[in-house]
């Protein structure tokens, strides 16, 4: 889990230090992309919490959250819709589900 921690830090320094923007065009794609990865993140937290954390469902997890919304977002653009929208939703709520779960383990553990 702790590598997990580490990659994420190390991602949003990158992130603030180096000067790059993403093309409109890749926009909705890249904000499902980072929604999937910070919902797996929040559930391998909260699965280390629970102590039942297992890195081949977190690994396997990331990149089946990442397929599944590329494909979305391919088939709405396919079929002119913004299919973006559910993925963003339901990661959206996964993650707060999640930081909900992890806020309610630290505040009975402390």
């Amino acid at each position: 889990m702790i590598y997990a921690v580490i990659g994420l830090l190390i991602g949003m320094l990158l992130g603030f230090v180096v000067p790059w923007s993403i093309p409109v065009g890749y926009s909705g794609l890249f904000s499902v992309a980072l929604m999937a990865s910070l919902d797996t993140v929040f559930g391998g937290l909260k699965a280390a919490c629970n102590g039942n954390f297992d890195d081949r469902v977190f690994i396997t997890g990331f990149f089946t959250n990442a397929l599944l919304a590329a494909f979305l977002v391919y088939v709405g653009d396919r079929l002119g819709m913004d299919l973006y929208y559910v993925a963003l939703l339901a990661f959206g709520l996964r993650i707060f589900n999640n930081l909900g779960a992890i806020r309610h383990y630290w505040l009975q553990k402390h």
